[in-house]
């Protein structure tokens, strides 16, 4: 954690911020090790360019936060009869912060949050560091491929279980729950709403399980991932419900051939998200089925499901080593079916792996 601390620092100084200001979610497991309750109760940890950072919080969380984190912290509790306006003067006032440019979270803080933290720096400019942080965070260390490389182990363990199980006329929230049930006897968590849409519900790429039962000729989307020690696996394999039609074949081969193509073009040199959507994209466009492709070919994860970088036209910074994201092309035929394969990928030194392995190849479910 003194490393990230070091380097956000750097990062501070080159972007022209004296300080960072941190909620919790993420960006402060990230920095400080603490996974800490949102709610109500103001928390926030100041990262000052030189000295020890502080956090503000409520008093019953003191013992807690400093068990927890591994870096040495300054502490500002406060108590729900003083309320955290002094606290938070007081944590401002010792960092100097008066006049200076704070980095804030522009897509996390909360505006209660930052109107606390407007009252008590005075003068004080306010810039979002979200992007700064995001870039130190999409390239992931060897402890943090670790982590990842186990919820990708479990997520796929458990697809295997589940779809031994599946049968036709099941539910797809019954299959589901199935799913969950493994995540967690695993020692994971999902990391997400865990997705089973079959048949014409696979059209919508953000379906919700519901009682819609399997049938013969169908085609199952199936969308899970797992959290282990904080870092989350994403996939997606779309599998058939006995005899399958043979336009909705060809339709699965396309994206086959996309998916191929997205991963292939992660291992070139100098691979962008630009560069890794145009080659999926391109063939889902070249086989007639352009306007069918209705979302990005990929994002970021990590402690997030969804972090940049984004696999998408437009991104063109190079992806260094260490930069982990999904590769998940899709084709949705309203009313028919959807058919999506998505894949976990980090860029290497010398191009691209991809941590899932599960099997690409149209599996038949439901015998």
């Amino acid at each position: 954690m003194t490393e990230r601390l070091t380097c956000a620092r750097a990062v501070m100084r080159h972007h022209g911020l004296d300080a960072l200001a941190v909620v919790p979610g993420s960006n402060l497991r990230y920095l400080a090790g603490l996974e800490l309750q949102t709610r109500l109760r103001l928390t926030l940890m100041l990262v000052p360019l030189d000295g020890q950072p502080a956090l503000v919080l409520p008093a019953m969380e003191q013992a807690r936060a400093m068990a927890a984190s591994p870096i040495d912290l300054r502490y500002y509790p406060w108590s729900d009869a003083d309320g955290p306006d002094g606290a938070l003067a007081r944590a401002v006032n010792d960092a100097g912060l008066a006049g200076s440019t704070i980095g804030i979270e522009h897509t996390t803080m909360r505006v209660f949050e930052l109107r606390a933290l407007e009252q008590v720096a005075v003068e004080a400019r306010f810039a979002d560091a979200t992007p700064l942080l995001a870039g130190m965070r999409a390239v992931k260390d060897a402890e943090e491929l670790a982590a990842m490389r186990e919820a990708v182990r479990v997520i796929e363990m458990t697809l295997h279980e589940t779809l031994a199980q599946v049968r036709i006329g099941m539910l797809e929230r019954e299959i589901a729950e199935i799913w969950d049930r493994a995540i967690r006897a695993h020692g994971c968590l999902p990391a997400f709403e865990t997705t089973v849409a079959s048949g014409p519900n696979g059209a919508n790429p953000h379906h919700t399980s519901g009682d819609r039962a399997l049938q013969d000729g169908d085609l199952v989307v199936f969308d899970g991932g797992a959290v282990y020690q904080g870092y989350v696996s994403d996939i997606t394999r779309t599998c058939a419900v006995g005899r399958l039609a043979d336009d909705m074949r060809q339709v699965y081969d396309l994206v086959l051939a996309a998916n191929a193509a997205g991963r292939a073009a992660a291992g070139t040199p100098g691979a962008t998200g630009e560069s890794i959507d145009a080659a999926a994209r391109r063939v889902i466009e070249t086989g007639g089925y352009g306007p069918h492709f209705i979302h990005r070919t990929g994002h970021g994860i990590g402690l997030d499901i969804h972090e940049p970088p984004f696999i998408v036209a437009g991104n063109r910074v190079p992806l260094p080593a260490g930069t982990t994201f999904t590769v998940e092309p899709g084709i949705y035929l309203r009313g028919v079916c959807g058919v999506r394969i998505e894949d976990d990928v980090v860029i290497t030194t010398n191009g691209a792996e991809s941590l899932t392995t599960f099997p690409r190849e149209l599996l038949s479910i439901g015998h």
